[in-house]
C-alpha cells in the first residue's frame, strides 16, 4: 500500500538524488487504509456506539419504568418519574463537558486514544449502575450514587459519537462519504435493540422485577460489549487524515475560545440541524414508552417491544439514509426526514393514545426509525464535513452535545411536566394524562420546524476536502 510514496521516489531517483522522505509521509504511507482497516474502523466505531445506545435505551428504559419506586420511593408516582427524568437529564447535561474535554484531546492527541477513554468511562459506569444498592437499602445514598455513574456515562458519551463518526468520515473513500459514516450509527439500532430484547424478557416473564435483583441483569450485560469494543479499538489505526495535520495540528493547537471565535456560525447551524434529530430520539424512545405505560395504561413490556421494532426498521433506514446523502446531496435529505417528523407528529401521537399495541409499534416506527433515525443516518457524515481539520473533533462533539441538552435532554422533562400539568386539570378521569398527546404532538412539530429552518441556511458539504482548515460556512 506504500506504492504512490515509492514510485514517485524512483522516479526523482531516476533523474537525480533522492529526495528525504519525511515524518508526515512516512506516517501516511505506514497508515494507508486498507479494505480491512476500513472494514475495522466500521466494525469498532459501529460497536462503541452500541454501547452508547445500549447504556441509552437501558437507561431510558429504566428512568420510565423502574429508578422511580426503586430510587425515589418517598414521592408521589408523578414526582418520582419527574425525579427519574431528572437524573436522564443530567447524564445530557453534563456531555458538552464531556465533548469539550475529549473533543480537544481527540484534535490534539488522535481519535483512536480518545475512543478508547469514552468506551471504557460508558461501559464501566453502566455496569457499575447494575451493582448500586436501592434506596430501601441504603437511603437517600442511593440517588446519589445513581447522579454520579450517570454524569460518568455522560461524559463518555460526549465524544463518543462524535469520535465515530468524525473517524469513518476520515477513513472512507470519497464518493462514499455518507455511506460508510452512516455505519457507526447502526450501533445504535443494535444497542437499542439489544437493550429492548433484554427488558422485553425481563418484563414479560417477571411480575415483581422492582423486589427481585433482575432489573441488574442489563446494565451488567454491558461489561461484555465493553470488552470486545475495547479489543477492538487497540488494534485500530489512526485516522489516516489525523495523521496528514497530526505534527502541524499540534504545533498550532486551537483554544477553546479560538474554536468557538472561529466556528460560532456552525457550532450554531449544527445545534439547529439536530433539533429535530436528537429531540425526536429522546422523545420517542423515553418519553412515547413512558406515556404508552403510565397514562394509556398498557403492559410494560409493550413499551420495550414497540422500541425493539422501531430500531429493526431503523437499522435499515440509517445505512440508506448514508446512500441517499451521497447521491442527492446531505442536506436534501436531510430535510426530507425532518419533514416526515413534521408531517407525522400528530397522527403519530394520536395513535399513540389509542392504546393498541400494533398501532403503536406502527407510529413509533414510522416516526423513530424512519423519520428520526434518517436523519442520524445522514448526519454521520454531514456534521463532519462542516468543520474545517483544525478542530473537527472539537467543533462535532461541541455541536452535538450542546444541542443534546437543549433537544434530547429536555424533551423528557418538558414532556413530563407536560403530562402532569393535563393530569392535574383532569384529576377523575381514568387515564387523566390521555390528552396530552396534542401538546407533545405540537411539541415535536415545533423541533422539527426549527431543523428544516436550519437546512435552508446550510451550504451543501458533500464530499469536501477534509484537509481543508477552513469551515464549510466560512469559505
Amino acid at each position: 500500500m506504500k506504492q504512490p510514496i515509492l514510485a514517485g521516489a524512483a522516479h526523482v531517483h531516476a533523474a537525480g538524488p533522492l529526495p528525504r522522505v519525511t515524518t508526515r509521509e512516512a506516517a501516511m504511507a505506514h497508515h494507508t487504509v486498507t479494505t480491512a482497516d476500513l472494514r475495522r474502523a466500521a466494525w469498532t466505531s459501529s460497536l462503541g456506539s452500541a454501547l452508547e445506545y445500549y447504556d441509552f435505551a437501558l437507561y431510558s428504559l429504566a428512568a420510565a419504568l423502574v429508578f422511580g419506586p426503586l430510587f425515589f420511593p418517598r414521592q408521589s408516582p408523578s414526582m418520582a418519574l419527574i425525579s427519574s427524568f431528572g437524573t436522564y437529564f443530567l447524564g445530557f447535561a453534563v456531555r458538552p463537558v464531556g465533548g469539550i474535554l475529549f473533543g480537544m484531546m481527540g484534535d490534539r492527541y488522535g481519535r483512536k486514544m480518545v475512543l478508547l477513554i469514552t468506551v471504557t468511562l460508558m461501559g464501566g459506569a453502566s455496569t457499575a449502575i447494575g451493582l448500586i444498592p436501592t434506596y430501601q437499602s441504603i437511603g437517600i445514598w442511593a440517588p446519589v450514587m445513581l447522579i454520579v455513574l450517570r454524569l460518568l456515562q455522560g461524559l463518555g458519551a460526549g465524544a463518543e459519537q462524535a469520535g465515530a463518526a468524525v473517524l469513518m468520515t476520515e477513513y472512507a473513500p470519497k464518493g462514499k462519504r455518507g455511506f460508510y459514516a452512516a455505519l457507526p450509527f447502526l450501533g445504535i439500532q443494535i444497542g437499542t435493540i439489544v437493550a429492548a430484547i433484554v427488558y422485553f424478557a425481563l418484563l414479560f416473564h417477571v411480575q415483581d422485577v422492582l423486589h427481585s435483583w433482575l432489573w441488574r441483569l442489563p446494565f451488567l450485560l454491558s461489561s461484555l460489549i465493553l470488552l470486545v469494543a475495547l479489543y477492538m479499538r487497540v488494534k485500530l489505526k489512526e485516522s489516516p487524515a489525523f495523521v496528514e495535520i497530526e505534527e502541524e495540528e499540534r504545533a498550532q493547537s486551537q483554544s477553546l475560545p479560538e474554536v468557538v471565535r472561529e466556528s460560532w456560525k456552525t457550532i450554531l447551524l449544527g445545534m439547529g440541524l439536530r433539533m429535530a434529530e436528537n429531540g425526536g430520539s429522546s422523545i420517542y424512545q423515553v418519553l412515547a414508552v413512558s406515556y404508552s405505560v403510565n397514562v394509556v395504561g398498557m403492559r410494560n413490556a409493550t413499551g420495550a417491544l414497540s422500541l425493539l421494532c422501531a430500531a429493526v426498521v431503523g437499522a435499515f433506514i440509517v445505512p440508506i439514509a448514508g446512500m441517499l446523502s451521497d447521491r442527492f446531496g446531505r442536506i436534501k435529505v436531510y430535510r426530507a426526514f425532518a419533514t416526515l417528523q413534521l408531517v407525522a407528529a400528530i397522527p403519530v401521537w394520536y395513535i399513540l393514545s389509542l392504546g393498541y399495541l400494533p398501532l403503536t409499534i406502527l407510529a413509533l416506527s414510522v416516526a423513530l426509525g424512519c423519520a428520526t433515525w434518517g436523519m442520524f443516518g445522514t448526519q454521520g457524515a454531514l456534521l463532519p464535513e462542516m468543520f474545517g481539520s483544525r478542530h473537527r473533533y472539537l467543533g462535532v462533539s461541541m455541536t452535538r452535545e450542546i444541542s443534546a441538552v437543549l433537544s434530547g435532554g429536555l424533551a423528557p422533562l418538558v414532556g413530563s411536566v407536560i403530562i402532569a400539568m393535563v393530569s392535574s386539570h383532569y384529576v377523575g378521569a381514568a387515564h387523566p394524562g390521555l390528552a396530552s398527546w396534542l401538546p407533545l404532538a405540537l411539541y415535536v412539530m415545533l423541533l422539527a420546524c426549527m431543523t428544516i429552518l436550519a437546512t435552508l441556511f446550510a451550504p451543501e458539504p458533500r464530499d469536501r476536502d477534509l484537509l481543508d482548515r477552513r469551515d464549510l460556512i466560512n469559505t
